[in-house]
């Protein structure tokens, strides 16, 4: 199971800067599949606002034992169909970093694609629960998501 799929980076302008709760002269995207989703949230008119990395919330590592800070993806606040307003915290990744590797051998792949399952698990629980605090929900976005 490897992990290294997406390596597009580059700045994203808005069509509609007025929609980005931010800088919407400094939007970077690490993938194309951050993109994909950039330009959806630009061009959805039910995508109220929506940030790219403007949030951190803290976590803690069981690998360092140490606490770090988590910078999702994106935050979105959505009209939905009944009218309401909902916040999403959104993190864009491989389907294969959501999913505990499995592997006899421990050799350097498995031991680095096992940190980072764990690593992820604690920034996702440490996000889910910030969200719940809130109101707001956390949503992991894989590539079948995005139809890739």
């Amino acid at each position: 199971m490897s992990y290294g799929t997406n390596s597009y980076k580059g700045k994203f302008t808005p069509q509609n800067p007025q929609k980005y709760n931010g800088n919407p002269d400094n939007i970077i995207y690490r993938s194309s599949w951050e993109l994909r989703c950039m330009k959806w949230f630009d061009d959805n008119p039910n995508i109220i606002w929506w940030s790219s990395e403007e949030l951190a919330i803290p976590y803690y590592s069981p690998v360092d034992q140490r606490m770090h800070r988590y910078f999702p993806d994106f935050i979105i606040k959505v009209k939905r169909k009944d009218d309401t307003i909902m916040t999403y915290v959104v993190e864009v990744k491989p389907e294969a970093q959501t999913k505990k590797p499995t592997q006899k051998r421990k050799t350097k792949q498995f031991i680095k694609e096992s940190i980072t399952y764990v690593v992820n698990q604690m920034k996702w629980k440490a996000a889910d629960e910030f969200c719940h605090a809130h109101g707001w929900q956390f949503k992991i976005v894989t590539e079948k998501d995005l139809g890739i």
